[in-house]
C-alpha cells in the first residue's frame, strides 16, 4: 500500500500514530492497514514545515519532529519512507492559504497511485472529487483541563511576563492599582518558553476552547478560554518571549459613575461613543459592561477586535478582520445590520475612519481609544472626520481612570459666537463639549482663521492656552502683517489686547485716523491699544537693558521659495505655534500646518523681511513659541 500523507496529518502526528496502532494487534485504533506501507512524502509538505519552522511558527517544529518519527519508523522495518515530489516554488509557497501546495500533494498521489491521507475536510473532498482513493483521519481533539501557562497566575493576577534569561514578570493587583513585580527568583530558560509555547499552541489547535487569533512569522496570539497569550520569537523579536493577559474583574453598568444617565442615553437611540483612557485604566472592561447592558436590553450587538479580547456572553458575536482588513469587516457587519457595535481598539486613521462610516450609517457605535484625557480622545477625530460631522459621529465621550468612569462629554454642534470674542459676525458652527457632572461646557471645537481650535473654558488648562492663546496669535498675525519691526501682544482679558510695536512702526499700524487698526479689531472681535516698547516696563520680552534683545536659537532650517510661497519644512511639529528667526533676530511667529510646514505668501512684509535675510545668508532658525 502506498500512502501520501499532506502537511495536515503531518502537522498533527496522526501518521505515525496511525502506523503504530496498525502494527499492533491489540490495537483498538487499528483498521487503515499503514502497517507496512510505503508512505510517500511530497517534497512539498517538507518545504511548508521547513518554511513555518524558519518563520518561528511551532506547527513547522511538529511536522519535523513527525517526520523523525516516520524516519525510526522505517529503520525499525515498520514502514519504506521515501521522498517524492518537487518543492513548492517561491510563489507557490506564499499561496499555501490558496491551495496551491494542497494540489502539488493531490498530483504526487495521483502520480503514484497512492492513498492520500489527511485531516484538512477541504482537502479530502477536493481529492475524492477527482477521483482518488482517500483517508480521512479526524484532527485531534484534547480535553485540555488547564495550560501549563496558568501555573504563574493566581487571583490578582491581570498578565504573566516570560522572557528567555529573565525572572518572570507579572502584573498583580486591582484594576487601576496594578504593580508590576517579579514572581519567582529563577530566570526563564529557553526550554522552558518553549514548552509553554508548545502547550498553548497546540491546545489551541486541538480544544474547540481555544484558536488561534494570529499566526505571523515571529508572532503567534492564542485566545484560550479567557487567555490571550502572545508568543514573538526572534527575529521579530529580539529575544523569545510569552505574554499572557486576562480579566481579573468583571463588571456590569451599575457598578460604575453616571450608570443610570449612560442606561438612559444608550437605550434611547444609536449613540456613538469613545470610551477613553490610559493602558491598564480598565477601558475595555467596561466596554464589555456596556456590551452586557445592551444585550440585556435587547439590542442586537456585535464587536469588532483584533485580536479578540473582549470578555462578553455567548449573545454577543466578536469579529475580527475580514482578509486582513477592518472595512470589509464593517461592510460584512453592515449586511448583518446590528444596533450597535463595539470597536477595540480605535487607533489608526483606517480605524477611526471605519468607526465613522458605520456610524453614519446609523449602527450605533462604541470605540476604545487611548487617550490621557478624555478630550483628546475627540481631538483625535480632528483631521479624520470633517469637522461638521464629528458631533453625529461621536456624541458621547466617557473617561476612564483607575477603572472608574472619571468624567462623561456630552457632544453638540451649535452656531454662536466662540466663547471669548465678541462680534456677531464671528458666529460659526462650534462643537461644544459639555461636562456631565456640571452641566457646563468644558470645552468649545471650532475652526478659527483656517485653524481647528480647541479652547478649554475652565479649569487650569484655560490659561493662555485656549481663547488667550488663540486671540494672541491672531492679533500678533494681522500687526504683523503690518509693521515692519518686532511686535508682541499681551492679552488682558477676552475682549481687550495691548499690542507692542518698534517707534516708526506705531503710526502705520493705527493708519490714519485710526482706521487700520479698527479694520483689525473689526475682523477679530477684540480692542486693540497700540503703544510702543518705550511704553512697556522693562521694554521687549527677554531684554536685558539692550536695545534688541533676541530668543534663544532654535533648530536651523532651510526654506524653500516658490512661485507663490516661501515654505518652511516643519516636520514634527504639526499644529504647533513656532517663532522664526533670522542670525537669532525675532521675523515672524506662525502656526506649523497639518503638511508639517509654515507657508508664507510671497509679497507680504513678512515674506519679503524672510527672504531678504535668506540673501545675505542669515541663518534661518524655528523654536517652539
Amino acid at each position: 500500500m502506498n500512502i501520501v500523507p499532506d502537511t495536515s496529518v503531518v502537522v498533527d502526528g496522526r501518521v505515525s500514530e496511525q502506523i503504530e496502532a496498525d502494527a499492533d494487534p491489540d490495537s483498538t485504533a487499528a483498521g487503515e492497514g499503514f502497517a507496512g506501507a510505503t508512505v510517500l512524502v511530497p517534497e512539498a509538505v517538507v518545504g511548508e514545515l521547513e518554511a513555518q519552522a524558519n518563520d518561528g511558527r511551532q506547527r513547522g517544529w511538529d511536522g519535523l519532529e513527525e517526520l523523525q518519527r516516520l524516519a525510526d519508523l522505517d529503520d525499525d522495518g515498520t514502514v519504506t519512507v521515501e521522498y517524492v515530489g518537487r518543492r513548492p516554488a517561491e510563489v507557490e509557497q506564499r499561496e499555501a492559504g490558496e491551495g496551491a501546495i494542497d494540489a502539488i500533494i493531490r498530483d504526487v498521489a495521483d502520480d503514484h497511485d497512492a492513498t492520500l491521507v489527511t485531516s484538512d475536510v477541504v482537502q479530502s473532498e477536493v481529492a475524492r472529487a477527482k477521483g482518488l482513493g482517500v483517508v480521512f483521519l479526524e484532527p485531534h481533539i484534547r480535553d485540555v483541563e488547564r495550560l501549563d501557562l496558568e501555573n504563574f497566575f493566581d487571583e490578582s493576577t491581570m498578565s504573566v511576563h516570560l522572557r528567555v534569561g529573565l525572572e518572570p514578570m507579572a502584573k498583580r493587583g486591582s484594576v487601576g492599582e496594578m504593580e508590576y513585580k517579579p514572581i519567582r527568583d529563577d530566570a526563564v530558560t529557553e526550554d522552558e518558553v518553549n514548552s509553554l509555547a508548545h502547550d498553548v499552541e497546540e491546545s489551541a489547535r486541538t480544544s474547540p476552547e481555544g484558536f488561534v487569533e494570529l499566526d505571523e512569522p515571529g508572532m503567534t496570539i492564542v485566545q484560550f478560554r479567557d487567555l490571550r497569550v502572545a508568543i514573538a520569537r526572534p527575529p521579530f523579536a529580539d529575544a523569545m518571549e510569552i505574554t499572557a493577559v486576562r480579566p481579573i474583574v468583571t463588571t456590569e453598568l451599575d457598578d460604575y459613575e453616571y450608570a443610570d444617565e449612560l442606561r438612559e442615553r444608550l437605550a434611547a437611540r444609536q449613540r456613538g461613543v469613545l470610551i477613553s483612557g490610559s493602558p491598564g485604566a480598565g477601558k475595555s472592561t467596561f466596554a464589555q459592561a456596556v456590551a452586557g447592558y445592551l444585550a440585556d436590553e435587547g439590542f442586537a450587538v456585535k464587536t469588532m477586535e483584533k485580536p479578540r479580547d473582549l470578555q462578553v456572553d455567548e449573545r454577543v458575536t466578536q469579529y475580527t478582520e475580514l482578509a486582513g482588513r477592518m472595512d470589509k469587516t464593517a461592510d460584512s457587519l453592515l449586511m448583518v445590520r446590528p444596533d450597535y457595535t463595539i470597536y477595540d481598539e480605535v487607533r489608526k486613521t483606517d480605524d477611526f475612519e471605519v468607526f465613522a462610516d458605520m456610524r453614519l450609517a446609523g449602527v450605533g457605535m462604541v470605540g476604545v481609544v487611548h487617550a490621557t484625557r478624555g478630550i483628546d480622545a475627540l481631538q483625535r477625530l480632528i483631521g479624520r472626520v470633517e469637522l461638521g460631522l464629528i458631533p453625529q459621529v461621536v456624541d458621547t465621550v466617557v473617561y476612564i481612570e483607575a477603572g472608574q468612569v472619571e468624567t462623561v462629554y456630552d457632544v453638540q454642534t451649535e452656531v454662536k459666537v466662540p466663547e471669548g470674542l465678541m462680534e456677531e459676525d464671528l458666529a460659526r458652527p462650534v462643537i461644544t463639549v459639555t461636562d456631565f457632572a456640571t452641566g457646563r461646557p468644558a470645552y468649545e471645537v471650532y475652526t478659527f482663521n483656517n485653524q481647528v481650535v480647541t479652547v478649554p473654558l475652565d479649569g487650569e488648562d484655560s490659561t493662555d492656552s485656549g481663547t488667550e492663546r488663540i486671540a494672541k496669535q491672531e492679533v500678533e498675525r494681522e500687526i504683523r502683517a503690518i509693521a515692519r519691526g518686532h511686535v508682541e501682544v499681551e492679552i488682558r482679558d477676552p475682549n481687550t489686547a495691548v499690542v507692542y510695536v518698534e517707534d516708526d512702526d506705531i503710526s502705520q499700524v493705527i493708519g490714519k485716523g485710526g482706521g487700520r487698526i479698527s479694520d483689525v479689531e473689526n475682523r477679530l472681535g477684540i480692542d486693540i491699544d497700540v503703544r510702543t516698547f518705550g511704553d512697556r516696563p522693562g521694554g521687549r520680552s527677554g531684554d536685558t537693558g539692550g536695545s534688541g534683545g533676541s530668543v534663544a536659537a532654535g533648530e536651523i532650517v532651510s526654506p524653500e521659495i516658490t512661485s507663490r510661497h516661501v515654505l518652511i519644512p516643519m516636520d514634527g511639529y504639526e499644529g504647533e505655534t513656532v517663532e522664526v528667526q533670522a542670525d537669532g533676530e525675532y521675523l515672524f511667529t506662525a502656526t506649523v500646518s497639518r503638511g508639517g510646514e509654515v507657508q508664507v505668501s510671497r509679497g507680504s512684509a513678512i515674506a519679503e523681511e524672510l527672504e531678504r535675510a535668506i540673501d545675505r545668508g542669515k541663518s534661518i532658525t524655528v523654536s517652539p513659541s
